[in-house]
């Protein structure tokens, strides 16, 4: 009697629980696969396009040097402390270039697109939905979707790429002066090991994280923008979420 009485209160409970995440997960792929759809129809919105690319430029140019130069900085400080111990300093630029093309770039980049870019989307969309200018696109027949969606999709995967291709070379060049002039390594065994263990294919790979990680934070930014709730309260903390939604699953992949 007690296990029949407790059973609906039980399903209750796991049902309450589960349905907000759950209506968030379907939303989130619902608008996936519509942003998909909509990525052939014509015409592409190339104005929108060019201007989301230079506004998440704007935001994210500035932090990604910022939190490159202090990771460059640690990586190759740790990597000729622990080469010299070994004897082994001219491959200083061996380490390098493996350390910035897959672990500082894909990193530095998830973190400014998520944490910058993202942001700056879900605000901006945010504004929009409250402003009550989504759904008055929607009563002219204007799909949001193919209208504001996807040009900042694609443009974030664009910055993201572009951000991860600054980051390596500021790593890069980074190493070669904090190496070679505060740290005696010499500087053409630095150039000349450059591309001893990293080649094409780590830089494609990267190029595809870094890419993956852009538009994963496009539709996380895009998605909590358009689905905010409660007015201006509720759009100060929605703005900090797509930073946390997009990186934290995806990160740990930087390390593989």
């Amino acid at each position: 009697m007690t296990t029949t009485s407790t059973r609906p209160h039980l399903m209750g409970y796991l049902r309450d629980q589960l349905e907000t995440p759950l209506t968030l997960v379907g939303g989130f792929f619902r608008m996936c696969v519509l942003t998909g759809k909509a990525l052939f129809r014509r015409p592409f919105q190339w104005r929108e396009f060019i201007l989301q690319c230079w506004f998440i430029m704007r935001v994210a140019l500035l932090p990604a040097i910022l939190v490159s130069v202090p990771f460059t900085v640690l990586l190759i400080f740790t990597l000729n402390v622990l080469l010299a111990q070994f004897g082994a300093a001219d491959l200083s630029g061996a380490g390098a270039a493996i350390g910035a093309v897959t672990q500082l770039g894909p990193q530095v980049t998830v973190l400014v697109v998520a944490g910058a870019g993202s942001t700056a989307i879900c605000a901006d969309l945010g504004a929009r939905t409250i402003r009550e200018e989504i759904d008055a696109m929607e009563v002219l027949g204007i799909d949001p979707i193919h209208r504001l969606v996807v040009p900042r999709v694609i443009a974030a995967t664009l910055i993201a790429t572009l951000l991860n291709a600054l980051v390596i070379t500021v790593g890069l060049v980074g190493g070669y002066l904090f190496g070679v002039y505060l740290q005696n390594v010499s500087g053409g065994a630095y150039l000349a090991t450059l591309t001893t263990i990293t080649g094409l294919p780590e830089v494609v790979i990267a190029m595809v994280k870094a890419a993956t990680f852009g538009l994963i934070a496009g539709l996380v930014g895009c998605y909590r923008g358009l689905t905010v709730r409660g007015g201006s309260k509720g759009l100060v903390p929605l703005s900090t979420r797509p930073s946390c939604c997009a990186w934290s699953p995806f990160s740990r992949s930087t390390w593989c």
